[in-house]
């Protein structure tokens, strides 16, 4: 009755703290967050096609259950919530996990996100929408691209406050100055950039921490030529 991104999720969860070092059993009741984005629900779908009498497909199949359902299975006592913004999903999971420890909210946070696809319906309205590439490739800035690839798995990272993980002695992968999260409003579609929104945010995040964009020389961007 579980969504399997549930269960993919809770696997995920445990080899990220293993590969952070953390001892589940010390961070039973603390204030360690969960920041999940998902936003596919293939197996919902195919579960409630029929009456369902098993009492354990509600909390199987709901979204938010996703990111409690790890929060419950180590006694986290943080926020526990699931984001669904399309593709940015993870990332913004990611920035309100980054709030909550900066607030205080959180000493501790597991982010990320979960995707897999178990119904061909979506992908044929994609495909109908003009969304998938004709040729099954993802030629992100490129002229010839004519749309995206769907994927799935699972990913999560751990944060922690940089004091603190410093003087835990924790291996630290890399750090967080700034976050920022807006959106296209109105633009040429409901899926099409629009690029004074996109500078507008970038902006943002640079001016929060006060870094000049020309001190950046590496950008990771997500540019599927939709």
């Amino acid at each position: 009755a579980m969504d399997p991104q549930q269960r993919l999720l809770l696997e995920v969860a445990w080899e990220t703290l293993e590969d952070a070092g953390q001892i589940p059993e010390e961070l039973k009741g603390s204030k360690t967050g969960v920041f999940i984005g998902i936003g596919t629900h293939d197996y919902s779908i195919m579960l409630w096609q029929q009456p369902v009498s098993e009492p354990y497909a509600t909390t199987g199949t709901g979204n938010c259950i996703a990111a409690n359902r790890i929060s419950y299975s180590f006694d986290f006592k943080g926020p526990s919530l699931a984001v669904d913004t399309a593709c940015s999903s993870s990332l913004v999971a990611v920035h309100l996990a980054c709030q909550s420890i900066w607030t205080g909210e959180s000493e501790l946070a597991l982010a990320g996100g979960v995707n897999m696809l178990l119904l061909p319906t979506i992908m044929v309205g994609f495909s109908k929408g003009g969304f998938m590439s004709s040729e099954g490739k993802c030629k992100s800035f490129d002229a010839g691209a004519d749309g995206y690839v769907r994927g799935e798995g699972a990913g999560l990272v751990l944060l922690k406050p940089l004091s603190q993980a410093q003087a835990d002695g924790d291996d630290i992968y890399g750090v967080i100055l700034s976050s920022a999260v807006n959106q296209d409003g109105l633009s040429d579609g409901m899926a099409a950039p629009n690029p004074v929104a996109q500078e507008a945010v970038l902006r943002e995040a640079y001016q929060k921490v006060g870094i000049d964009p020309s001190q950046v020389d590496y950008v990771e961007a997500h540019g599927t030529g939709t």
